[in-house]
Parts: C-alpha cells; structure tokens; sequence
C-alpha cells in the first residue's frame, strides 16, 4: 500500500511511520526536517513547509493520506486539492473539538464547536478545537461520509514533546514525598502513541470511514495509579501528598494557557477524561497496558538525558516550596 503522511516525524507520527514501514508498505513522509535528522530512511522523505504550500506533492497518486499537522482548514483544502487521486484520507484532529463542558460517556455526535469559527490562522488555547472543527468541515465537504476523522485525547508514551504524561512518570519514578492534586481516584484518560498509530494504520488498510475519538475507556485509568506504576517501573517509594482543591487554587496550580503545573488535570473541564469510545473500540482500536505505557516512556526519558526544566509540570524547586507551604497550610 502507498501511503503519504503529511508530517510524521514526530510523536504519533514517527510511531505511524515506523510501524507501516515495519508492515511492509511504501511511506512517504512530507514534511519541515532537513534531511540530516529525517527518521525512518527506508520512507521517501519529501522536504518542504506546509505554510507554502504541498506543491511538491501534486499530481502524486497514494492509497491513502494521513493528515497529522492540519490545524486551519486551508490546510484541508490545499492538500485535497494537490492529491485528487488520494483513496483514502484520513485527518487526525482532537477530542478539543468537542465543546469544553460536554456530559459524561460523550460520544463523537456529541455538541463540537460550530461556526462561525475563528476568522484567523492564529493557533490559541481558544481557537485550538474550532480550528479542529473547521478542519474536519473541509474534509467532510469534499469526501461526505467516505471521510476519515481521528480525534485523539492526550497523546502519551516516548518521544511526547509535550512532557505533560512524561512529567508524572518521571516524577514519581524518582521516589520520595511529592505533590499531587487530589483526589487519587480522579479518572484519567489517555492514548499511547502507539496505539494512536495501530488504529490509524488500521482505518488506511481496511478502508475504514467515520468518526472517532480516541482514548482508553473512561475510569480505565486513574491520576494515583499512575504515580504507583511509575513508582513501581522505578523501583521506588512514593509518598504522595494529595493537595486539596482550596490549595491548589490558593497557590495559582491550575492550568492556563502559559503554565501546567498538574499537567492532564482538568478541573474546569469535569467530564474531560469521560469520553466514551466504544465506537472506535467496535472497530479496532486497541491499548497497551498501563504498566507498558509507564516503562517505556520511562526508559525513553531517562534515554534522552532528563531535560529540565520540563515543558509541563512542577520544577522541583517549585515543589520543595510548596510541599513546605502544605505543610504549614495542613
């Protein structure tokens, strides 16, 4: 099978790219790098930025389309039309397209953002699932129900640039006392990479058209048992300080478009790690467990050099301050 991802050098991309290679298909991968760091050299890497175009694309012919960095419909638009002859596309948007306060066990025909969307290119905490929205209205404009539409929830495991997952595992795994917001049985979701890419790889070679968000079932997961699988892939002891929502607030730890310190906490958003995903469960989705997940990004982390300051989550300055600030408030 031919197949052109657009993007797909990084996070679920490069894991996408790698296991369709691994499955025997012909990859080619569009997109910014300069060559010297392109992974995966048996895929045709097509260097180029988006932002000026797919030009060097036209006219090609592939059996299939994954769209992973598509954020403004204009993106949609020049790429079906560069790639009229393209089977099947397939756009990777975002559970963010759904509005922000949506009921438990939603589902992929619950309420998204509707028009009229942001007039802007401008990618912002308020414009990220609109935009989505207006991306997936593009495709489905030009391909009907023969449309293809992945909306993951938070992309976890190795190679993760945002370090919201990683934060945690790193965290935990080094021991001690630490920070956390309670309560230790909040549900969290999630899904790792590379299942992200098995699922999409699945809808390219079955020729699978719909809707799906994408995520393990809701209450599969929870924040403390997390930090216990961290703790335990260490070898490590935890002792985990359960903050209470009147510190957390107190103390500035809420998420905000500039600062994550309690990255994947949603407390504004209740029914955010709730979504039901039995429909891309139904057809094919699959997950890797919870300790999996834990090790190997463990192990990519500790392989990279442990960065720090990381791009989310608590210095450990920041968290010896307010682990004494607990400690006088309690």
């Amino acid at each position: 099978m031919r197949i052109c991802t657009i993007g797909g050098t990084h996070f679920s991309g490069r894991a996408f790219t790698g296991m369709a290679l691994e499955a025997g298909h012909e990859v080619t991968v569009f997109h910014r790098g300069r060559g010297d760091e392109d992974p995966w050299p048996d895929a045709e890497h097509v260097h180029a930025d988006r932002e000026d175009g797919i030009d060097a694309l036209s006219g090609r012919s592939f059996d299939a389309v994954v769209d992973f960095c598509a954020y403004v419909p204009r993106h949609v638009e020049e790429a079906l039309a560069a790639l009229p002859d393209v089977g099947r596309y397939v756009f990777i948007s975002s559970v963010s397209a759904h509005v922000a306060l949506m009921r438990a066990e939603a589902t992929e025909v619950d309420d998204v953002y509707q028009p009229p969307f942001p007039d802007t290119e401008a990618v912002t905490w308020e414009t990220y699932g609109p935009l989505k929205v207006a991306c997936e209205r593009a495709l489905l404009h030009a391909r009907g129900d023969d449309a293809t539409v992945v909306r993951p929830h938070y992309i976890v495991g190795p190679h993760d640039p945002t370090d919201r997952f990683t934060y945690w595992v790193r965290r935990a795994a080094a021991g001690g006392r630490m920070l956390a917001p309670a309560p230790a049985d909040q549900a969290l979701q999630w899904i790792d990479a590379r299942d992200l890419a098995a699922f999409v790889l699945h809808v390219c070679t079955d020729d699978v058209a719909g809707t799906f968000n994408i995520a393990v079932p809701p209450r599969a997961h929870t924040l403390g048992a997390l930090l216990d699988a961290s703790a335990a892939a260490a070898g490590t002891s935890l002792d985990v300080v359960w903050a209470d929502a009147a510190f957390v607030i107190a103390n500035d730890l809420l998420v905000t478009e500039q600062a994550d310190p309690f990255p994947l906490i949603t407390p504004d958003e209740p029914n955010a790690h709730l979504f039901d995903t039995s429909h891309a469960i139904a057809h094919g989705l699959t997950f890797r467990s919870l300790a999996e997940t834990v090790r190997d990004t463990l192990s990519w982390d500790r392989e990279r050099g442990l960065p720090e300051p990381m791009q989310a989550g608590l210095s450990l300055e920041r968290e010896v301050e307010l682990l004494a600030a607990w400690d006088a408030f309690a």
